[in-house]
């Protein structure tokens, strides 16, 4: 019993050891600056946009132009076609000629004794006089034939090059096509983000308002400084010693990745900086993982219901956010505790189906009551593995 006991306290002093101590909280003067930079990188997402849709004008023009000479060189195609079998025909009708000239020619040049009757010549100069125009007849049907013969091939040969060509334009086509398509899925890409940056904008200015009416210093720790002010005020949040599991029961859907690569202009992270939680009873309570204030409720851009909550941790702030709830439980303001109903599971916004999404962060970049830091300094650098600090096991009946 004692080993057991001992091994217990060893645990829970690593675990109270390993909870966050760190903080990316920033000065009221670093705040106005990323409020510029917010600004002026917006800016840059406008631009962007504009640089696209300027090029997608020019890669419809093109598309219109390679229509226009695949349309042409259709027709060439088939006024080719046409003069093809117009030499063809005409080659037919000479050959028949020369058959019947040659087969003339060759009456005249037998030893049949009427030949003179069967030509009707009245003469021998008669005769070679009509076997000189037999002969010219011949050699004038052979040349024509072999111009036609010459056209025909000259034709096919231009043939060939323009059904090459139509088929390169129709090929120019499609890669303008799926250039096209990515501009605008781009563009897409960016208006989608473009009302996140400017909630961020606001979001920042609204933290630095907050800060200069609390009484910060210009170069003061702004969290810490809350904090200084709140214990003066007694209006400091209890400490809190331990994390609960904000479900009673459930199993993990997808861990902590932490932010992977970062887009400048989306302002997206790839990885994952949460751990979603679901359960059999898809409309389970959820609950803080420990006692504190709620600083911010809201729907995100995608449509999903978020509920944030400071807590109060060795004299440091940490926040816990939890998303894709059905439905909110607390308002703004209200001070809750690790047993408090602030919302039901759902499956809001970007979702599969139901779970909470939970994150846990040293700062806070929405809450209504300060948070200490921006939206990219939230995503990228404060975020923490919630496994860290609360357990899941591979499922839970408790909490």
């Amino acid at each position: 019993m004692k080993k057991i006991s001992v091994v217990l306290i060893i645990a829970l002093l690593v675990s109270l050891v390993a909870l966050p101590m760190r903080t990316e909280a920033k000065t009221i003067s670093e705040f106005e600056a990323e409020v510029r930079k917010y600004t002026q990188d917006l800016e840059n997402v406008k631009s962007k946009i504009v640089t696209n849709e300027a090029e997608v004008a020019k890669i419809k023009a093109n598309i219109a132009s390679i229509e226009k000479q695949v349309k042409n060189a259709e027709a060439e195609i088939e006024a080719l076609q046409e003069e093809i079998d117009q030499s063809n025909a005409e080659i037919a009708e000479k050959s028949e000629e020369s058959k019947k000239i040659i087969e003339y020619y060759q009456i005249s040049n037998g030893e049949n004794i009427y030949l003179e009757y069967a030509f009707g010549a009245t003469s021998i100069t008669d005769m070679i006089y009509r076997m000189s125009i037999v002969e010219q007849l011949t050699e004038y049907n052979d040349k024509l034939m072999d111009e036609l013969e010459a056209l025909i091939e000259k034709n096919k040969k231009q043939q060939e090059n323009l059904t090459a060509k139509k088929k390169q334009l129709e090929k120019s086509k499609n890669e303008l096509m799926n250039q096209k398509l990515k501009l605008d899925a781009d563009s897409a890409a960016l208006k989608a983000g473009m009302p996140g940056i400017e909630q961020q904008i606001k979001s920042a200015q609204s933290q630095v308002d907050f800060y200069k009416k609390l009484g910060c210093g210009a170069n003061e720790d702004i969290q810490a400084c809350q904090y200084r002010i709140e214990q003066q005020n007694n209006a400091s949040l209890p400490s809190t010693n331990g994390f609960f599991r904000p479900i009673e029961n459930g199993y993990v859907t997808q861990w902590y990745s932490g932010c992977g690569t970062w887009d400048k202009y989306k302002r997206v992270c790839s990885g994952h900086i949460g751990i979603d939680i679901s359960s059999n009873n898809k409309s389970i309570d959820v609950y803080p993982i420990a006692a504190g204030v709620v600083t911010a409720r809201y729907y995100d851009n995608a449509g999903a219901l978020v509920v944030k909550i400071k807590h109060n941790y060795n004299g440091r702030y940490i926040y816990s956010t939890y998303a894709h709830q059905r439905n909110f439980a607390v308002r703004v303001g209200q001070y809750v505790t690790a047993n408090t109903t602030i919302g039901k599971m759902g499956s809001t916004g970007n979702s599969t189906g139901p779970h909470v999404h939970l994150e846990i962060t040293s700062c806070d970049w929405a809450s209504e009551q300060g948070g200490g830091c921006s939206w990219e300094t939230y995503a990228r650098y404060s975020s923490y593995n919630p496994a860290n600090y609360v357990r899941f096991p591979s499922r839970w009946s408790n909490r």
